[in-house]
């Protein structure tokens, strides 16, 4: 047997040129809840009454990553607040 050490492998933290790093388009409903601070129910509650921006795709709502930030740019420090959409919800 040898002693010689083996060398450590390479880690990367850099993509390699040329390469592409593709976003997911949609947010999950769990992913929504995680960046809003919010309870999952909260969450889900909020998508199913039309206030966060989704679509039901067969058993699964998948909040689109554009909507929902343009949704949440819009949100003002007042809706924030009383908990209210605008439209008296």
């Amino acid at each position: 047997m040898s002693t010689a050490a083996r060398p450590s492998p390479v880690v990367r933290l850099v993509p390699r040129s040329g390469a592409v790093i593709v976003e997911p388009v949609t947010y999950t409903v769990r992913e929504v809840a995680k960046l809003l601070g919010i309870s999952l129910g909260s969450t889900y509650a909020l998508v199913r009454d039309g206030t966060i921006p989704a679509t039901r795709l067969g058993g699964r709502w998948l909040i689109p990553r554009a909507r929902f930030h343009a949704w949440l740019d819009g949100v003002t420090e007042t809706t924030a607040a009383t908990g209210t959409d605008g439209r008296g919800r």
